[in-house]
């Protein structure tokens, strides 16, 4: 008989909960974490107000906003002491004089690497062979080609965009899974205080499409622990709405104050969010953001509205909702911030340090 080892039930357990995907509501579930520390801090509010290489992410409309020629940003995040990682980079570029159009490339992973893979670790004759130990990783990347344009209309300026979005997802040799969807993105700017912003994520539904390749030895794992053996399958993401608004005001001669409200919009069944039904899910989120001689920024925000278990009594719900706070400093081409939260809205997910870093790049000037 096959001896089960701890790893080959998390393993196996793992895969099965893949394959499950494809039957619920919930998939892509990584590209909702959201990007950059100055986002994060005010709760992930940016539809209407981003302004920078992560609106490729966020809202592609927004990249008509980058006043430099050639903008690049990374952002590095981990939880459970390093075990998943997170990282993205983007860079974008407007396309002529008047920066009336952008476009952008984004790339995000999230990973889990080195899991040891101990399937063969015990002998058939009962031994332990430490060197049949080998590792694998289960990561998660998405591309985004993003293009944006600015109009005119009636004294106000209107910018729509888009994403071309192209999912990988990989488990070790055992399983993976190719996707492809398209988002939407419109950003209207009134004067120089307001912004309003609407954000159709995966507005075509996006389609992931499963193998798995296990072997002889690998189902029998499956077996034992009377797990499903993994099909191939296709994963669904359904589309989701964002409406924003922000308004930016100044409170001196060198300090500004803005603040963003973003609304989640799903119809895919019922969520834990604080408006709830089978049929239409609201999500809200604010953020605000103090910033003094464009030098310095302050930020804070709400999000994550949830109903649970009061932890006292075990039985009373109450709601819950998570706190975020940023800093941000610009020196010269370089912005650097900082935010504190929980990745993804995750209960379970420890407090978070998030780093990110964005550059100004200059066209290179031309010799005589």
């Amino acid at each position: 008989m096959l001896t089960i080892t701890r790893t080959s039930l998390i393993l196996s357990l793992l895969l099965t909960a893949t394959t499950m995907w494809g039957q619920r509501k919930y998939s892509n579930e990584f590209l909702a974490i959201g990007v950059s520390a100055r986002a994060h801090g005010m709760a992930n509010a940016q539809v209407a107000f981003v302004d920078d290489m992560t609106a490729g992410y966020w809202n592609p409309a927004g990249l008509t906003q980058i006043q430099a020629p050639f903008q690049i940003g990374a952002m590095h995040a981990e939880w459970f002491a390093g075990v998943g990682k997170f990282d993205f980079i983007s860079i974008a570029k407007p396309l002529n004089a008047d920066k009336s159009s952008a476009v952008g490339l984004t790339i995000i992973r999230l990973g889990i690497d080195d899991i040891p893979y101990t399937i063969r670790l015990i002998e058939e004759d009962g031994s332990i062979n430490y060197d049949n130990v080998t590792s694998f990783s289960a990561a998660d990347y998405a591309v985004l080609l993003s293009y944006a344009r600015k109009v005119k209309i009636k004294g106000h300026e209107l910018s729509l965009g888009g994403n071309a979005k192209i999912i990988r997802r990989v488990i070790g040799t055992i399983g993976s899974a190719w996707g492809f969807g398209l988002d939407f993105g419109a950003q209207y700017k009134v004067g120089e205080k307001w912004r309003f912003g609407l954000m159709a994520r995966d507005v075509t539904s996006t389609f992931n499409a499963w193998s798995f390749t296990l072997n002889n030895e690998e189902k029998e794992v499956f077996r034992e622990t009377d797990n499903e053996i993994p099909e191939s399958s296709i994963e669904v993401t359904r589309p989701k709405f964002i409406l924003g608004g922000s308004y930016t005001t100044p409170l001196g001669e060198k300090t500004t104050l803005t603040a963003a409200l973003d609304m989640d919009f799903t119809t895919d069944g019922q969520r834990n969010v604080l408006v709830s039904s089978e049929s239409f899910n609201m999500d809200p989120k604010f953020g605000l953001e103090f910033g003094y001689n464009k030098f310095i920024y302050l930020r804070g925000g709400i999000g994550g509205f949830q109903e649970s278990l009061d932890d006292v009594d075990g039985s009373t719900k109450i709601w819950t909702f998570q706190p975020n706070f940023g800093l941000g400093i610009v020196l010269g081409r370089f912005t650097i911030d900082y935010s504190q939260t929980d990745i993804g809205d995750v209960a379970l997910v420890e407090k978070s340090n998030i780093f990110s870093l964005k550059i100004d790049l200059q066209n290179r000037k031309k010799s005589n």
